[in-house]
């Protein structure tokens, strides 16, 4: 089951650990939508999430502010209550 409260923290960190890029300008509702495909990716567990966010920043740590920086950015535009997740 989905958590019943979801910052725009656990947002980005679902987005963070997602293929999509900043360079590929997405839309808010692809935004949207590769956060809802993560949630389920990760059994809808945030902290699961969490773990890929902190593997990545250690794996390139050279990037991790600026990627995180635009997924806070981009996970503003999503309202969690409006989330498609079984």
């Amino acid at each position: 089951m989905m958590p019943t409260t979801m910052s725009v923290s656990d947002l980005a960190k679902i987005l963070f650990a997602s293929t999509l890029q900043a360079s590929d300008h997405p839309s808010p509702e692809q935004v949207r939508t590769v956060i809802e495909d993560g949630l389920r990716a990760c059994h809808e567990d945030i902290a699961s999430c969490a773990a890929c966010v902190a593997q990545e920043a250690g794996d390139h740590p050279e990037t991790y502010e600026a990627r995180m920086r635009w997924a806070l950015s981009a996970a503003v535009q999503v309202d969690p209550a409006t989330l498609a997740v079984p």
